[in-house]
């Protein structure tokens, strides 16, 4: 059983900053991706960062220059750190893992979420 647990969400006003973790424990192996998505009320879930074993980054344009996401393998946890929040980026915020089997399939695990809110 695998489970990912976030916390470092909170209240933070425009331009602030904030980081969020995401520590994964249980059977875990052949770790693929580790990531950040996130939901406003009333939108879909969408990709904000996700960063490769290999230390390759991807980033949503919305949020590129002001968000990094980094890792520590060692302790399978990874970060969002982002800076010159803006209002826009009020959400629930939810790490995601990707493994990948001996035999080829990809397997993906989702955190509960933690709220983040950009207000003045």
């Amino acid at each position: 059983q695998v489970q990912l647990v976030e916390s470092g969400g909170g209240l933070v006003q425009p331009g602030g900053s904030l980081r969020v973790s995401c520590a994964a424990s249980g059977r875990i192996s052949s770790i693929n991706t580790m990531g950040w998505h996130r939901q406003a009320p009333g939108k879909q879930r969408e990709l904000v960062a996700v960063i490769s074993t290999d230390g390759s980054t991807n980033y949503a344009d919305s949020v590129k220059g002001r968000f990094t996401i980094s890792r520590d393998n060692a302790k399978t946890t990874w970060y969002l750190q982002m800076d010159s929040l803006k209002p826009a980026d009020t959400a629930v915020y939810y790490c995601r893992m990707t493994t990948m089997s001996m035999y080829g399939y990809e397997y993906g695990y989702w955190g509960q979420g933690t709220q983040v809110t950009i207000s003045s």
